[in-house]
């Protein structure tokens, strides 16, 4: 089902950027902690809406398709400011 592979895809971008956190734990800088402090809440957000969602993620994404689609953007836009800093 599409639906699950998305979930599953979200799943591993919230993992993908915990990790990446991680990583990064030894950068320092104001600009950087700033961006790391908004990643952690976002990522803490989506973690938690993802356990909400469940079984219910397929009517979700139906009703919502624009809003995964920001959640995968944001994802890739810090992806890329982390990954662009070092």
């Amino acid at each position: 089902m599409p639906t699950e592979k998305l979930a599953h895809d979200l799943q591993a971008v919230v993992t993908d950027a915990e990790d990446l956190l991680k990583a990064t734990a030894s950068q320092t800088g104001e600009r950087i902690e700033a961006v790391r402090a908004r990643v952690e809440e976002s990522l803490r957000l989506a973690r938690t809406n993802l356990n909400k969602a469940g079984n219910q993620l397929d009517e979700q994404v139906r009703q919502h398709p624009w809003t995964a689609i920001g959640i995968a953007a944001g994802a890739a836009l810090v992806f890329g400011i982390l990954l662009g800093r070092r």
